[in-house]
C-alpha cells in the first residue's frame, strides 16, 4: 500500500490539506452545508429538481411520537430507519421483514418493538448526528439493489460515490457491503470500494481496509469487470446536483434500485479521498483538467461527455502541475 501511495503522489494524489484549501473552502459556501448535512432537506431539494430519491414513509421528530411509531411501521413489511444528520452510516437500521410484532434486520438479527423504540430515541438524542445535536429519525423505502451486484456484496445495498467539481463528474467508485461492515456500504466500517471506469461504468480493482484486492472478501467473486447499468443516467444525475446544491466540490452517493433505477441517497460536502486508492489514480490531474475547460462546459450534457471522454481507463492520464 505504501508503494501505491508513493506512486499516486507522483501522478497527482490529492491530500486532505490540499482538498480543503483548494477545493472545499473556496468552492463550498458553508451556508449551503445544511442542505446536504440534513438528509431530509437533501431529499426535498432533490425532489424539487426532479431527481429521484428513496420515498419517505414518515419521520419521528419528538420523543412522544416514539410511542406511536409502530402504527406507522406496521404499514410496511420492510424499511430503513436513519438519522437525518447522521454520518458514516452510523445509526442506520435496515429492516428486511417482520417476525410477529418484531423486526428482522438485514444481518438476520431481530429487534423487538421496545428495541426499535429505544433506537429511535437514541437517534433523537443525537447519538449518531454530526456534532451530537438533537436529531430526527427518517423512515424510508428500502432499496432493492440491482441484481448486477448480487455476487459482489454481502447483505446490504451497494452505493456509488461520484466526485463532482462544478458540475463535472471526475471520479467514481462503488462501495460494496461486507460482513465486517455489517452490510453497510461505508468504507470506515469495513466496506469494499471498487473504482469505476468513467467512460464505460465498468468496475476496476478495489480497496478494502487499505489493501488493494481483486475479490470480495465474503463472496470470493471478482469485483472487477462488472458493468454498472444506467451508468450514463448516474453521471447525468451527478452533474445535475451542482445546479441543485451550488456546492462546487461534492460527493454524490447514488443507489441503483432494481425497479426504480438510480436514486440519490445523499450528498457529501466533504467527500473522503480513498476513492483515489480504489481507482489507482490521483484526483488532482482530473480536477485541474476540468477547471481548465469549465468555460466550454455550459450544459449538463457537455459535462458528462467531457467526463466520459477524458477520465476513462483507456484515456491518457491528464498532466498534473507540480503544486504540493
Amino acid at each position: 500500500m505504501l508503494g501505491l501511495i508513493r506512486r499516486l503522489s507522483r501522478v497527482g494524489l490529492l491530500g486532505i490539506n490540499q482538498r480543503n484549501a483548494d477545493y472545499i473552502l473556496p468552492r463550498n459556501d458553508r451556508a449551503k452545508y445544511p442542505m446536504v448535512d440534513d438528509k431530509l432537506l437533501t431529499k426535498q431539494l432533490a425532489e424539487r429538481h426532479g431527481l429521484s430519491v428513496p420515498p419517505l414513509y414518515g419521520m419521528v421528530e419528538i420523543y412522544r411520537q416514539v410511542r406511536d411509531v409502530h402504527k406507522l411501521l406496521e404499514q410496511h413489511e420492510d424499511f430503513v430507519v436513519k438519522p437525518a444528520h447522521g454520518s458514516q452510516g452510523h445509526g442506520i437500521v435496515v429492516v428486511t421483514g417482520r417476525v410477529g410484532t418484531g423486526y428482522r434486520r438485514a444481518n438476520g438479527s431481530l429487534l423487538t418493538p421496545e428495541d426499535m423504540g429505544h433506537h429511535i430515541s437514541n437517534i433523537l438524542s443525537g447519538i449518531y448526528s454530526l456534532g451530537g445535536q438533537p436529531d430526527q429519525a427518517l423512515i424510508e423505502y428500502r432499496v432493492q439493489f440491482d441484481p448486477v451486484f448480487e455476487k459482489i456484496t454481502y447483505l446490504g445495498v451497494p452505493d456509488v460515490r461520484i466526485i463532482v467539481l462544478l458540475g463535472v463528474p471526475v471520479m467514481a467508485m462503488v462501495r460494496l457491503p461486507t460482513r465486517m461492515s455489517d452490510g453497510k456500504a461505508n468504507l470506515h466500517q469495513g466496506a469494499l470500494g471498487a473504482g469505476i471506469d468513467m467512460a464505460t461504468g465498468r468496475t476496476l480493482t478495489a480497496v478494502w481496509r487499505d489493501r488493494i484486492v481483486e475479490e470480495h472478501p465474503d463472496t470470493g467473486n471478482r469485483v472487477s469487470g462488472v458493468e454498472i447499468p444506467h451508468w450514463g443516467t448516474m453521471l447525468d444525475i451527478a452533474a445535475r446536483t451542482y445546479d441543485m446544491t451550488g456546492l462546487g466540490y461534492q460527493g454524490v452517493d447514488l443507489v441503483l434500485d432494481s425497479a426504480r433505477g438510480p436514486l440519490i441517497l445523499e450528498i457529501n460536502a466533504r467527500p473522503g479521498l480513498n476513492i483515489q486508492i480504489a481507482n489507482r489514480v490521483g484526483l488532482r490531474p482530473r480536477l485541474e483538467l476540468a477547471e481548465r475547460h469549465l468555460a466550454q462546459l455550459t450544459t449538463v450534457a457537455d459535462r458528462v461527455a467531457f467526463a466520459r471522454l477524458h477520465f476513462g481507463v483507456d484515456t491518457p492520464a491528464p498532466r498534473t502541475s507540480t503544486k504540493i
